[in-house]
């Protein structure tokens, strides 16, 4: 039986019990954030446990007073116990589905960590019910080719949103992700406020803050909405409400435009939660995205340059002739080369095509 070392931790590892070691930038992410948020004296659930190594480090490196670990493979749920001994910690450990667990235990954490294999969406229900006014929930979906539109209607039938299947893919993945949680929140009653949201290799996770009382709850709703986006020009568009009046061509150039979401449209992040976790450790991703505009989506340069037959251009020439003109620019994590802006479509595109002269 192997063991291995990651953070403090150390864990062994079983061929019948998963442990993907691509992942641990992911959880030294996870454990930063939860230093970010004080999870000092806190309970936290992992609700999908494996070797444990992920509940184990929150013990061990954000200083949460209470871990329970859980997963339904018996398997899991003995290595994850072995684990928690090899790191002399008294942890609870239990065998159980996340529905039979939340049928038992009604808001009883602060912090709750889910990160399924493949779509989070059929057990966001139970996460509900085990959340109370202020638990912090951090969801991870690794079902990236549906919430990026590689398989439309399997999106429509889990997440009730249709999808992009473009370079805003993945953006528009986190924000259909979002919108579908503060759905499934408000029937609780919850508000849900987004403290981070990450889109990396094949997973995307967000990282949000539920909030109690119905006002709350429809404010979230409220904040969803329907985008176009129009292949022609690159103008994008959004309209907030639940019965959001589309066009159907676009108001720029005339090409008919493709219709997407539901989806979430304010803010991705929290400012001072982003700007903790830059201070506490040097994560680039994280660092990218305390500078990262947070408006809703982004101009690919080599999209744009492409499609209008152009020679290449430098998205960072881009974005410093656009501070020139007072407009704020940023890279994104979402697409490398690309641009988060607050100027429009044609001023983006009337600098590119200057910049390739």
């Amino acid at each position: 039986m192997d063991m291995i070392s990651e953070g403090r931790a150390r864990v062994y590892l079983s061929k019948d019990v998963f442990y993907n070691p691509k992942m641990s930038s992911l959880r030294d992410i996870s454990v930063t954030f939860l230093k970010a948020v004080s999870a000092k004296n806190k309970r936290v659930l992992d609700a999908t446990a494996a070797t444990g190594v992920r509940g184990i480090r929150y013990a061990l490196e954000s200083g949460a007073k209470e871990v329970t670990l859980l997963d339904m493979n018996r398997k899991a749920a003995k290595m994850a116990q072995k684990n928690v001994k090899l790191n002399k910690l008294r942890l609870k450990v239990i065998n159980q589905s996340l529905q039979q667990f939340a049928s038992q235990h009604k808001g009883s954490f602060e912090f709750i960590d889910y990160d399924p294999f493949g779509s989070p969406a059929p057990n966001i229900y139970d996460l509900m019910r085990i959340s109370w006014d202020g638990t912090i929930l951090m969801i991870t979906a690794t079902d990236t080719a549906v919430l990026c539109g590689a398989h439309e209607a399997a999106c429509v039938k889990i997440y009730g949103s249709k999808p992009l299947h473009n370079e805003l893919c993945k953006e528009a993945g986190i924000r259909i992700l979002l919108s579908y949680t503060a759905r499934i929140a408000s029937q609780f009653n919850f508000g849900i406020a987004p403290l981070l949201s990450i889109s990396d290799m094949h997973y995307m996770r967000i990282f949000i803050r539920l909030d109690y009382g119905a006002k709350n709850a429809i404010n979230s709703v409220k904040s969803t909405g329907f985008g176009t986006f129009c292949r022609k020009c690159y103008q994008f568009r959004f309209k907030t409400g639940i019965v959001a009046q589309i066009p159907e061509m676009c108001e720029n150039c005339g090409s008919k435009l493709e219709a997407f979401g539901a989806l979430w449209l304010e803010k991705l992040h929290d400012n001072q939660t982003v700007s903790k976790m830059a201070r506490i450790k040097g994560i680039p991703l994280i660092s990218l995205i305390k500078e990262e505009l947070d408006t809703p989506f982004f101009y690919s340069v080599p999209k744009i340059t492409k499609n209008l037959h152009l020679p290449s251009v430098s998205h960072y020439k881009v974005m410093e002739a656009l501070a020139r003109k007072g407009k704020k620019a940023t890279a994104t994590q979402f697409d490398a080369n690309s641009i988060k802006t607050d100027a429009d479509s044609e001023e983006v595109i009337g600098i590119i095509r200057a910049l390739s002269k």
